[in-house]
């Protein structure tokens, strides 16, 4: 990995990419520390650990315990491509039929993708705003009783999303990886020493002396179940499912193998961001009614299970990611169109049919590699949240999986990436040697 960034530093090309993702997130990191107007921040401490607060600074990077204009981060944008994608199977005509128009259709989509997120952006914004304004005692909102307060933050935190989205939009145009997995990426890496070191202080530098040794104890099992997490979770993301193929035509020199390969994680690191974002815009909405419903028995139920630090909650939480584990696998590989471009180029999978037959064994098998993928997902991240209910640990162990699943994912999307481009350079430049060679030959 580390030979892959010092060799991609040395093209102009990659090295241009890389600065432009650097530079833009820079952009949004400085984002992170403008605080809106009319709001304390300082009244967010006491609030520091709370379930809400951990899981949106994931999608925001930092900034909503600063109460920035990048407070949301691109959480109602995530939420907005969750609720369009699943619009898309046969639930509204017009989404469907936009899905196969091509370059046309993405671009509609994306527009009623915008403004949902618009939609959501606004909503999220007043219900944390208004659920933390009264936790805090009414301390975070400057003018409590001014509608047009709460209006103007909202307003300004949803301009925020949106320039947290272009910015995202320009990462994947501009520069290397997706670019809102990068964003969110770069918010947990940001956060990691942080947090690191708060875990260390409560464990070692504040320990008095008869919990020091179990304070060095739980240190060192954190370390090295970090680390065995971080190499399982590599392995994983990269093992691969090979389908020996099968070519009619003389494309293929006789005698070469050649294989399709579909990953045993098809969805990557899709999943767990999907159902982080979509089990915290319940929890959003809930905030806002906290004053005149906290007391209620059905709040208490909905804030039970819309909560990753319970444990109904880390259940559903858990459920979400095996649901959308499922969707976006046949989302990334449709077998119709699979076993369609398969046959156009005279191929198929040795031992099965083309055409239909194809498609229903791709799709069995996506289903069995949906499975794997679903259940280890599910298990890296719900048992944290799990040991941190019970044990009463610190809430961003608890959430740490869920950060680690996706930086590992993000990290090996973005290296993946990048030896793309370098092998595709230096294939063009072994063509552009080879044609200087022959024209040389053929002039000599």
């Amino acid at each position: 990995m580390l030979r892959t960034l010092f060799n991609a530093v040395r093209e102009k090309d990659i090295r241009k990419k890389l600065g432009w993702t650097f530079l833009i997130l820079f952009i949004y990191r400085i984002g992170t520390h403008i605080t809106v107007p009319g709001v304390n921040p300082s009244a967010m401490a006491n609030m520091a650990n709370s379930g809400l607060m951990n899981i949106l600074n994931i999608f925001s990077g930092g900034g909503l315990m600063n109460y920035s204009l990048f407070a949301m981060g691109v959480s109602p944008y995530v939420t907005a491509q969750i609720v369009v994608q699943l619009l898309q199977l046969d639930i509204v005509p017009r989404f469907v039929e936009w899905s196969k128009q091509g370059e046309v259709g993405r671009r509609k989509l994306n527009n009623a993708t915008r403004w949902l997120t618009l939609v959501l952006a606004f909503v999220q914004s007043v219900g944390i705003t208004a659920g933390f304004n009264s936790l805090s005692a009414y301390g975070l909102v400057s003018q409590t009783n001014n509608v047009m307060s709460f209006i103007v933050i909202g307003s300004v935190m949803t301009i925020g999303t949106f320039f947290a989205m272009w910015l995202g939009e320009m990462i994947t145009e501009k520069g290397l990886g997706n670019g809102v997995s990068m964003i969110i990426f770069a918010g947990i890496i940001a956060q990691a020493p942080e947090g690191l070191y708060e875990i260390f202080k409560e464990n070692i530098l504040q320990a008095n002396s008869n919990d020091l040794t179990n304070g060095i104890v739980f240190m060192a099992v954190l370390i090295t179940a970090m680390i065995l997490i971080i190499g399982i979770t590599t392995w994983f993301y990269e093992a691969t499912r090979r389908l020996q193929m099968q070519y009619t035509r003389s494309a293929v020199s006789y005698g070469s193998e050649a294989y399709l390969p579909l990953k045993v994680n098809v969805s990557g690191v899709i999943p767990v961001i999907f159902a982080s974002s979509f089990i915290s815009t319940p929890q959003t909405i809930l905030f806002a009614f906290q004053d005149k419903f906290a007391s209620a028995q059905w709040y208490q139920v909905m804030q039970q299970i819309f909560s990753m630090t319970t444990l109904p909650g880390a259940i559903l939480y858990t459920v979400l990611i095996i649901v959308f584990t499922y969707f976006y696998a046949f989302v990334q590989v449709n077998p119709e169109k699979l076993a369609e471009n398969l046959q156009k180029q005279g191929a198929y999978i040795v031992g099965v049919r083309p055409g239909d037959e194809t498609k229903a064994f791709v799709s069995q098998l996506l289903l069995s590699l949906s499975f794997v993928g679903s259940i280890f997902l599910g298990f890296v991240a719900l048992v944290p949240l799990i040991a941190s209910d019970v044990w009463s640990l610190n809430e961003k162990i608890g959430l740490g999986g869920t950060s680690l699943l996706i930086a590992i994912g993000v990290a090996l999307d973005l290296i993946r990436q990048i030896d793309g481009l370098m092998q595709k350079r230096n294939y063009i430049g072994f063509i552009t040697k080879k044609q200087l060679a022959t024209r040389e030959a053929t002039n000599g």
